[in-house]
């Protein structure tokens, strides 16, 4: 069950590149309630002590799904990880460590090239992994994934989260994932899904009062997200084709088949018109 949500107005501004991940927990009541998940020892802890820090620039396109905030002395990322499993997320990891360090040291007036040791905020960093990987390590290094079998100079360690506890936000956060991608296993991607998703987390008191209050803004992230994976698979099928057609035409090239027999061929397997299979021999025909 959430608390401390009651009678909020007025939720920040989204970009058009926000996922639910990120609408959520800009949100500071959640973000408080995220920050206990991850530190129920901490009871002392106030929406006050929060300062959200994301980098919504560093990497350029694709979805923001990236958080990152300050609370005191700790500096905490975290990274919704869906059902592509990638370790270089490490990477991505060193560089928000980097810029916000930087950036943090510049608002706090503090000078590196001085004889006096700056002060910076201690990193945690985890990543929330909501897709449906068998293997689940329980934490991820950079020196082990990209340079093992000796010492290394530069590492940073990721903690991975898989579920949260007793109902608390990361565990209704996770139910909510797997609920859509269920909707949208039997109804595609589409509004249906997206609305009988919503649904059927309010039904469970899954992230009931974030959903009730601002359902057409979770439709319209979830579109914007549909359009998004529309878009890249659209990419990589072209991506496929090019490389398909290249091939044939070099490899017909080192066997000695004639241009008019590839021209053939091009227009048979890929549907292109003369012209194009024409414009494609010449552009690959060493």
């Amino acid at each position: 069950m959430e608390k401390g949500q009651e009678g909020r107005q007025n939720p920040p501004k989204r970009t058009a590149k926000d996922t639910v991940f990120t609408s959520l927990f800009r949100d500071k009541g959640y973000l408080l309630q995220l920050y206990q998940a991850l530190h129920p020892e901490d009871a002392s802890a106030k929406e006050e002590d929060l300062e959200i820090i994301t980098l919504e620039n560093i990497m350029a396109g694709g979805i923001f799904n990236d958080l990152g905030f300050l609370f005191k002395e700790k500096l905490i990322f975290l990274i919704e990880a869906q059902s592509t499993w990638t370790m270089n997320i490490l990477v991505r990891v060193i560089l928000y460590l980097a810029k916000s360090y930087q950036d943090y040291i510049i608002r706090t007036g503090q000078d590196i090239y001085g004889s006096k040791k700056v002060e910076l905020p201690k990193p945690e960093i985890f990543v929330i992994y909501t897709g449906s990987r068998k293997e689940r390590p329980e934490s991820i290094s950079l020196a082990e994934e990209f340079f093992p079998g000796g010492e290394c100079c530069l590492d940073v360690t990721v903690r991975m989260i898989y579920d949260g506890k007793n109902g608390d936000i990361i565990e209704q956060y996770v139910s909510f994932t797997k609920v859509f991608d269920e909707q949208v296993k039997k109804y595609g991607l589409t509004v249906e899904a997206v609305r009988e998703a919503i649904r059927i987390c309010k039904d469970r008191d899954v992230l009931k009062e974030y959903l009730s209050g601002r359902e057409s803004e979770v439709v319209d992230i979830m579109l914007t997200l549909f359009s998004q994976e529309e878009v890249w698979d659209m990419h990589v099928r072209s991506e496929r084709k090019e490389a398909a057609i290249r091939t044939t035409i070099e490899d017909g090239q080192d066997y000695g088949i004639p241009k008019e027999e590839i021209l053939v061929k091009l227009k048979c397997k890929y549907g292109l018109s003369e012209m194009d299979a024409k414009k494609q021999i010449e552009l690959y025909w060493q």
